[in-house]
């Protein structure tokens, strides 16, 4: 299908290659630890993965992909550290970060009247089948159209139907992205939910390889301060004043050869170190302006 006069999508999209999801790292090798990240279709973490790559290249990061339905329970039964979810989740022992909302489209052939649109409502699909699959992200209140026979199991198969001509598809923009053909288009309708994508994972098992995760979909740099706190020691050194202690005071002798001749001459108006007599800086309380010359001394008249 195309969509080149859609709307791009909220999701963040990347090129980088992503592990092969047949190839699990091997977690059980003792002192090589790796990361399980769970995705739903439609989601492409390959731009985070890459980011995870540079930072950790020593923790492999493997990649699991299940349904909208299962990946809460991947996460509660410990299958995966971390997973791209769709809201609503059950937040009782999930802990879950919003992402991005998508754009919901109606998939349909491109000789379907909607093609002709640049958007159209749920109204607008009143007369068509509108195909309502099992693993449907999106939480109607209501279902638009008219009810199809018996609902496909998958999107997939939702998919074929509308190239078969039997009816229109509802769903989140990347997963019409996802499932592609040529004969088919999409277009963005108004009045339909929408879906959330989030990141989740256990609240009890917030491991450090999960706030690692976290500081990357969050856009955090390495050096950032909100990431993994610092090691005690570390932040012990760093607290430690400098020997010595306070600030630097000048030498002694840097300023005893001019200290003793102004101690001088505030104590008795005496002469200065150059021979001339106190000065203004020197006697304080004389007359305002008779100041002394240095040098030679005054001839009596």
């Amino acid at each position: 299908m195309t969509g080149s006069d859609a709307p791009h999508s909220d999701a963040p999209h990347s090129d980088a290659p992503l592990p092969d999801p047949s190839a699990p790292a091997d977690r059980s090798a003792a002192g090589t630890p790796s990361f399980r990240l769970g995705y739903v279709p439609g989601v492409t973490p390959g731009k985070w993965v890459r980011i995870w790559q540079e930072r950790l290249p020593d923790v492999p990061l493997e990649l699991l992909q299940t349904t909208v339905g299962e990946a809460p329970g991947l996460l509660r039964d410990g299958g995966a550290d971390a997973g791209f979810v769709r809201l609503p989740v059950d937040r009782t022992d999930l802990s879950a970060i919003p992402l991005y909302t998508e754009t919901t489209v109606v998939v349909v052939p491109k000789d379907h009247l909607v093609a002709a649109a640049d958007e159209v409502t749920v109204e607008d699909l009143a007369d068509d089948i509108v195909l309502h699959p099992l693993d449907d992200p999106l939480d109607w209140e209501e279902l638009p159209g008219k009810p199809a026979f018996e609902r496909p199991a998958t999107t997939a198969d939702a998919v074929e139907l509308v190239a078969a001509g039997i009816g229109v598809l509802v769903v989140p923009q990347s997963l019409a992205r996802l499932h592609h053909r040529r004969d088919l288009t999409y277009r963005p309708i108004t009045g339909a939910p929408q879906s959330q994508v989030a990141l989740s994972w256990r609240e009890d098992a917030t491991t450090d390889l999960v706030e690692d995760f976290i500081g990357i979909v969050r856009g955090r740099t390495v050096n950032s301060s909100r990431g993994r706190r610092p090691e005690p020691d570390r932040q012990a050194k760093d607290k430690r004043p400098e020997k010595g202690g306070g600030t630097r005071q000048k030498p002694a002798g840097a300023g005893s050869r001019t200290g003793g001749a102004r101690t001088q001459s505030k104590a008795g108006g005496g002469r200065t170190a150059r021979g001339g007599t106190g000065g203004a800086k020197g006697a304080k309380g004389g007359p305002k302006g008779t100041t002394a010359k240095r040098g030679r001394p005054r001839r009596s008249s």
